[in-house]
Formats: structure tokens, C-alpha cells, sequence
């Protein structure tokens, strides 16, 4: 079976191959930043995606839907400078009918966040109807409505999808791009059509102005998925890995449910998917420190003798500090044998699939990746 490049596997790809030049504010603010600070900053990957959600993106919505664990899981490999960079998404949707229209038919569904499961629920939250699609708007709009911060080593990416001219809307797209370079975001556009067709709607001009690639892509073809020997065992252990998480505040219980809602999306597309999604789940990028005990207890600032008894699950009401620690220590533990089991198994099936991906002749993804890997070796990114 053919392992099919999707919309949102390119963009994984491109995420490890943009950079821009910094201005030198940027970089003397990082400078300052880093001298007066004992540790360095974290490394931050933040991607933009704007979806185009009229009548004609149906089959766009659904590849966002069935790669995000993809995308996840290539960026957990990744590390700048020996340390493996956070990950933020924020989602806009532009161009449906149902949408305000003095604002240029433009959603920002979810600012930059790292709550997977949330960013997961919003995906599958998007329907199409309409309209018109304004590209130099919506990219002006993510450019000064999201924190992209300035930390010059940071990855800050836009990534915009349509099939309509690029240059449709009161905003210049050219505007717009130049905005997005000057400020340290790269635009990579995706059009959703015949190659030479986007060309010509100005989205390889729109990429090349804010040093992005441009790539066209057939929207409406199915997600592909191979079937591996690891992929039972996977899903077992996803059953315990949902196991290890101890609910705290009144956030706790809607968390929990929206982590199985988010399971069971993924099944919906295929068995392989939800694998995918438990890979994800497996890596340092789940993170669930608002609702969860133990990832909430990995930030030194935190401090159990500020729990609350109604905070707490049952399994933990009138225990002590001592008994919660030790409770929550075990409940760790038994989290990183269980995913460094799952990532046991991740390696052996990605083992299978290269395999199953030569024998098929899939030679274009394979090129690119070697190459878009060799061009970002140049920002100090590496992969385990």
C-alpha cells in the first residue's frame, strides 16, 4: 500500500526546513534576554494553519483531521542545539460563508497552544460553506493577533491552504508576506489544485516573498495509512497509558473526557491513526499540566500543600501530603514504562513502514525528506 503525502505531512516537512533572517532587534533582545538568565530559553516550534473551509475543502478538513498525530510525531523527534523544542498550533479558518464578513470571513478557532487533545477537538469542529477567501487578510490577521514572540531560534510558521487566486481581498498578499518576513514568520503556501494553476494564482509569489515554499497538492485524495505487526500492541497500551492520569481541579473530569473523545475521533479514520495519536501521547509534546497531577508536578513551582481536599479524585480525598506524593510517584512511574514501551514498539513500526514505502518505489517523499532534513540542519536541528 502507498504511504500518500497529505497536506499536513508537507507541512511537517517544511516546518523543519523554514528560517528567516533575523533583524538585529530581535536578535540583540535574545542577546539581552539570555544574559541576565542562568538558564538558556526554551526552543519553541509555533505553526499558523489557515484552513481554507469553503464548499470545495472538504477533503482538505479531513487530511488535517487524519495527519495531526503525524505531524506530532515528526516534531517530537527534533532537537535544536541537544534540546527538543515545545510545540504550539493555532488554527484559523477563512473563506466560509458562514463567517463574519466584515471581518473577512476569518475564525481564529484556537490561538497558539500545546493542549493536543484541544487542538485535536477543534480540527474535527470544522465544516465548510461558502465563500470568499481572502489570503492577504487572514495572514495579516494570525500575524497581529497571535504571540509569536522573538526569540530568533524559535521556528514561526504560517502555513495557508485554498484553491482561489492568492490575490483576492482588500489586503495585498504581497503586503502581507512582506510583513510576515519582516517579522520572522515564514508563509508556506499549499494550493489545492493543478501545480502550474496555483502559479498562476500568485501562491508561489505569495511563498516567495516571505521566503516560504510553495507546493500544490490534490486535496480530494484519500489518507492512506500501513498496516503494521505493532499496531495492536500499541493500542493496549494506549489503554494503560489513559490509566496513569490523576485528575485534579474542576477541570480534571471534562480533560479526561475529551482525551477519550479525541481516541475515538482518531479510530474513526483507521486503526493506524489512532496509533499515530498514541505514538503522540508517548512523547514530551502531550502535555496536560492543568488537569493532570503528574505532569503538573514536574514544574518546580509546584507545591502539593496547595491542593484542595475538593480538587482531588476520590481515589486521593483525606489522604496526606505524603500519601499524595508517593501515590502520584507510583502513577509516574508506571507512565514512562508504559511509554517508553509504546516508543519501543513506534520504532520497529516505522522500521516497518520505511520498508513497506521502499518496496512501493515512493520516491518523492522519500527525496524530500532527505533534503528538507539536509537544509535544516543549517538552524542546528537535529532528529533522535
Amino acid at each position: 500500500m502507498k504511504y500518500i503525502i497529505t497536506t499536513l505531512t508537507i507541512v511537517t516537512l517544511f516546518i523543519f526546513a523554514s528560517c528567516n533572517a533575523n533583524t538585529k532587534k530581535e536578535n540583540d533582545t535574545y542577546a539581552f534576554n539570555k544574559a541576565t538568565k542562568n538558564t538558556p530559553p526554551e526552543h519553541y516550534i509555533k505553526v499558523a494553519l489557515l484552513l481554507d473551509t469553503s464548499n470545495s475543502m472538504d477533503g482538505l478538513i479531513d487530511q488535517a483531521k487524519a495527519q495531526l498525530w503525524d505531524i506530532v510525531n515528526e516534531l517530537s523527534y527534533a532537537k535544536c542545539n541537544s534540546k527538543k523544542p515545545n510545540l504550539e498550533i493555532a488554527l484559523y479558518e477563512y473563506g466560509n460563508d458562514n463567517l463574519n464578513g466584515e471581518e473577512g470571513f476569518i475564525r481564529q478557532v484556537l490561538s497558539f497552544s500545546d493542549d493536543l487533545d484541544e487542538i485535536s477537538k477543534q480540527l474535527f469542529s470544522l465544516t465548510t460553506k461558502g465563500g470568499n477567501e481572502y489570503c492577504g487578510q487572514v495572514i495579516t490577521t494570525a500575524l497581529d493577533q497571535l504571540k509569536w514572540e522573538s526569540n530568533p531560534e524559535d521556528l514561526k510558521l504560517i502555513f495557508i491552504a485554498g484553491n482561489e487566486p492568492f490575490s483576492q481581498g482588500k489586503i495585498n498578499y504581497k503586503e502581507a508576506s512582506k510583513k510576515a518576513l519582516n517579522s520572522d514568520v515564514t508563509v508556506n503556501t499549499i494550493f489545492c489544485g493543478n501545480y502550474e494553476q496555483g502559479i498562476s494564482g500568485l501562491w508561489k509569489d505569495g511563498a516567495d516573498i516571505a521566503k516560504g515554499n510553495y507546493i500544490a497538492i490534490n486535496q480530494n485524495k484519500a489518507t492512506a495509512y500501513v498496516a503494521t505487526p505493532y499496531d495492536d500492541a500499541i493500542l493496549e497500551y494506549n489503554k494503560k497509558l489513559n490509566e496513569t492520569y490523576v485528575t485534579y481541579n474542576n477541570m480534571g473530569r471534562k480533560k479526561v473526557q475529551l482525551q477519550v473523545e479525541q481516541d475515538v475521533n482518531a479510530q474513526g479514520y483507521s486503526s493506524a491513526n489512532a496509533v499515530s495519536r498514541t505514538v503522540s501521547k508517548s512523547s514530551h509534546l502531550y502535555k496536560n499540566a492543568t488537569w493532570d497531577l503528574i505532569d503538573a508536578s514536574e514544574d518546580e513551582n509546584f507545591k502539593f500543600e496547595t491542593l484542595k481536599q475538593e480538587e482531588l479524585p476520590e481515589v486521593l480525598k483525606n489522604k496526606s501530603k505524603q500519601e499524595i506524593k508517593a501515590f502520584v510517584a507510583k502513577k509516574r512511574e508506571e507512565r514512562k514504562v508504559i511509554q517508553q514501551k509504546i516508543q519501543e514498539l513506534n520504532t520497529s513500526r516505522k522500521q516497518y513502514i520505511q520498508k513497506q514505502n521502499k518496496a512501493e518505489a515512493n520516491g518523492l517523499e522519500n527525496a524530500m525528506i532527505k533534503a528538507i532534513k539536509t537544509q535544516a540542519k543549517h538552524k542546528n536541528y537535529k532528529w533522535e
